[in-house]
């Protein structure tokens, strides 16, 4: 797959926890419903950014959760508490749309490739969370956020 360019469909299995976050603005951004949510360190120690696949993920950044509404627009003239994003936190379950799993694979980490692929590989990607089950196209991961991207 590739980065989003419009909202995920998505699904909440039990009860969803979100945290409203503002959004970094120290370069434009827009975020859709379903990017992974990163504290870039080396970019903002304060506000989370969309993961897109072009961000090289550093094992002291952070996985703060699922983007759980957009199509949000920022701009780097923006006051930077302008933009506000709520976001799904740990221990939500989200259902993402994904081939990649099945459920022999229940319990791995999961970590996204980009913004819309779920993926079984570290390299510089967020780890998101565990494998929790596949139904009906959908593989729900547990969000284990906040998370430290240690692996990356």
């Amino acid at each position: 797959m590739a980065d989003l360019t419009k909202n995920a469909s998505l699904r909440i299995m039990g009860e969803g926890y979100t945290q409203e976050w503002v959004l970094d603005n120290s370069a434009a951004q827009t975020v859709y419903k379903g990017s992974p949510m990163i504290l870039d360190l080396s970019e903002d120690t304060l506000y989370p950014r969309a993961f897109v696949d072009a961000t090289v993920v550093a094992a002291t950044d952070v996985f703060v959760g699922i983007a759980a509404e957009g199509v949000i627009s920022v701009a780097t003239t923006d006051t930077e508490t302008a933009n506000k994003c709520k976001i799904w936190t740990g221990p939500t379950i989200v259902g993402f749309k994904s081939a990649v799993f099945d459920d022999a694979d229940v319990g791995k980490t999961v970590y996204m490739s980009d913004s819309g692929t779920l993926s079984e590989t570290v390299a510089d990607n967020p780890q998101i969370g565990k494998l929790h089950r596949v139904l009906d196209g959908y593989a729900y991961v547990e969000l284990t956020a906040p998370q430290i991207c240690a692996g990356a």
